[in-house]
């Protein structure tokens, strides 16, 4: 692995994770995440953020930092943006490396410095505003970005190469490979890394919506040459994709997204199965476009992925000794934690000897704001008049889709 040249003494370097591990512990990586760390070298020389010991992470920025002549040792200052250990897991181990450099970082981050690492000594708190000269024309100044998504987060701008360094802000899942620049991958690949865009958002960032479109706020003033995240692509051909990317997922939070359906379905018998197709011939009969993914057999990420960018969802599950389906609990639980707001839903389902899943799921979704259509549920395998129900149950949520 080699650093790579954003501008004159300003590098990426970065480490690809490929693991069968979560990220979070939640969310699977089958392509991998690069974690990525910056180099500024004026007459001092930064290091902005760090990574975690993840399948040799610090051994591959070590090789990167070989790649132009310089070591862990090298550096005056370590600049944490955000706290979160996939950044700063390797921390006791980069002090007894560099018991010398000054780690910087906001007032809440100093202080998680202190409980999770245990460093009491050679800190410095920024805020709003502050900078930090490096010598040589290199003068990096901070912009502090709360919630995005932890609460100490900040940005750190270097001006001398119009160079935003975000940490999570504006990140993807996928490993890069030998490449980091945006001009340096083919259409197909971008379409992956906009897919996983999304993904990352709707997982990690979805419920600070509000928060990133502060931070963007703050920072249109800059002249941005190149976003350099903590995760994914570099951005210097056009940077301002990344960040309008970024503007449009946060606008969906709590209101209008894209006019498709998420249909989210689970079975125990293939009764619940049949009623879903019907509504599905519904919404095809209409014309409006949807997803499918099926619980538990696809992972909550996909899951929250496609509700999240949705108008609106079909949500089928049986009724399961008297509650709800136990997957679609767990979807809806991450839904409430991940604030999926403002959707249009239909729920379906049969039921065996009672029903019950109605009640469970009704107080589940209590403060999720969603406009719900009426409830059609069913005893056992549906029948004719039920199929049709459902159908047109279907076309009706597509119209108000359309509509919309």
């Amino acid at each position: 692995m080699k650093a790579q040249s954003i501008f004159e003494g300003v590098f990426c370097l970065h480490a690809d994770i490929h693991t069968a591990d979560l990220f979070e512990g939640i969310w699977p990586i089958p392509k991998g995440v690069s974690l990525n760390a910056y180099a500024v070298k004026g007459e001092k020389a930064a290091l902005i953020d760090l990574v975690r010991d993840w399948t040799g992470a610090p051994k591959q920025l070590e090789e990167c930092l070989a790649s132009v002549n310089l070591s862990f040792s090298n550096f005056d200052y370590l600049i944490l943006n955000h706290l979160e250990p996939d950044h700063t897991g390797w921390l006791r181990e980069f002090r007894e490396k560099n018991p010398n450099a000054e780690i910087i970082a906001t007032q809440k981050g100093i202080n998680l410095v202190k409980s999770f690492y245990k460093i009491e000594t050679g800190l410095r708190a920024v805020k709003d505003g502050d900078t930090l000269d490096l010598g040589g024309g290199k003068v990096l100044s901070f912009i502090e970005a709360p919630n995005v998504h932890w609460p100490e987060t900040m940005l750190t701008w270097d001006a001398s190469s119009g160079t935003l360094f975000t940490c999570d802000a504006f990140g993807s899942f996928g490993a890069l490979g030998e490449r980091v620049f945006d001009d340096e991958f083919n259409d197909d690949e971008h379409a992956f890394f906009e897919e996983e865009s999304l993904r990352y958002y709707a997982d990690i960032i979805s419920s600070f919506s509000a928060f990133v479109e502060k931070a963007i706020r703050k920072t249109e003033s800059l002249p941005v040459r190149v976003v350099a995240p903590s995760h994914g692509i570099v951005w210097r051909r056009d940077p301002g994709k990344i960040i309008g990317r970024y503007l449009k997922y946060a606008s969906w939070a709590g209101g209008p997204a894209e006019k498709n359906i998420a249909v989210i379905w689970g079975s125990m018998y293939g009764n619940t199965e049949a009623g879903v197709r019907a509504v599905v011939r519904g919404i095809e009969r209409e014309g409006v476009p949807y997803t499918m993914r099926k619980i538990p057999d696809e992972n909550i990420s996909w899951v929250l992925m496609d509700a999240y960018r949705s108008s609106a969802l079909v949500l089928a599950m049986p009724t399961y000794e008297y509650a709800m389906f136990p997957p679609m609990s767990y979807v809806l639980d991450i839904f409430r934690r991940k604030h999926i707001y403002g959707k249009k839903v239909l729920r379906i389902g049969s039921w065996g000897w009672v029903g019950g899943a109605k009640k469970d799921y009704e107080a589940a979704i209590a403060n999720l704001k969603w406009e719900s259509l009426e409830s059609c549920e069913w005893p056992g395998f549906p029948t004719e008049a039920d199929l049709k129900a459902l159908e047109e149950r279907g076309a009706e949520l597509a119209r108000l889709v359309k509509n919309g």
